[in-house]
C-alpha cells in the first residue's frame, strides 16, 4: 500500500474486537514511534502500554465511554515538559512533538491491520494521578489499539484549493 492509501485508510475507530494485539505488531508501532522526529531532537515523550485488566479499567475511568471499553489495549501517550524544546519566543513543543509521534503510531497501527482513534477529551488529571506519573510527565493522548470491528467511514475533506493559497 502506498502512503496515500494508508492514510485514507486510517480513521478514528469506535469499535474494537476482544483479539489481542501480537507483540511482534505492537513492538513494530513502537519501534515507529521511536524513529518519529521531535524539535531539536529532544524526544520528550513516554508512551505508557496499558493492557492489564486492573489499569484497563483505571484508564476507563478517565474516559467513561461504551465505545472506549471494546479496546483490548491502549496507549498513553505523554509529554515530559522538563524535557521539550521551547522557542525563543517562550512557545513550548512538547504539544507538536507528541502529536507527530502519536501520528506515527496510529499511521504504524494502520499498515500492521490494527485500528486506532486519538483521544485527547480525557480527565489528564485523574489519569496522572491514577498512574502515579512524575509532575513533569503530562498524559496528552490516549490511543486504543486493536483490530476493528467497525467499517473505515468515508472521511469528509476539505478540497485541496481550500488548504494551500
Amino acid at each position: 500500500m502506498n502512503f496515500l492509501e494508508l492514510v485514507k485508510n486510517r480513521y478514528s475507530c469506535r469499535a474494537y474486537q476482544s483479539l489481542d494485539v501480537e507483540k511482534e505488531k505492537l513492538d513494530y508501532i513502537l519501534e515507529c514511534v521511536r524513529f518519529a522526529p521531535s524539535a531539536v531532537n529532544k524526544q520528550p515523550w513516554r508512551f505508557h502500554i496499558v493492557n492489564g485488566e486492573d489499569d484497563k479499567a483505571k484508564l476507563q475511568q478517565c474516559y467513561n465511554r461504551d465505545w472506549f471499553k471494546t479496546a483490548p489495549m491502549y496507549i498513553v501517550a505523554s509529554i515530559l515538559h522538563d524535557e521539550e524544546w521551547v522557542r525563543a519566543d517562550g512557545k513550548h513543543h512538547g504539544d507538536i512533538d507528541i502529536a507527530i509521534a502519536v501520528e506515527h503510531l496510529c499511521l504504524a497501527a494502520t499498515e500492521q491491520g490494527l485500528a486506532t482513534c486519538w483521544v485527547c477529551n480525557f480527565d489528564s488529571v485523574m489519569c496522572k494521578e491514577l498512574f502515579a506519573l512524575p509532575e513533569n510527565e503530562e498524559p496528552a493522548v490516549i490511543i486504543p489499539l486493536g483490530y476493528a470491528a467497525d467499517e473505515v467511514k468515508p472521511k469528509n475533506r476539505k478540497g485541496i484549493d481550500d488548504i494551500v493559497k
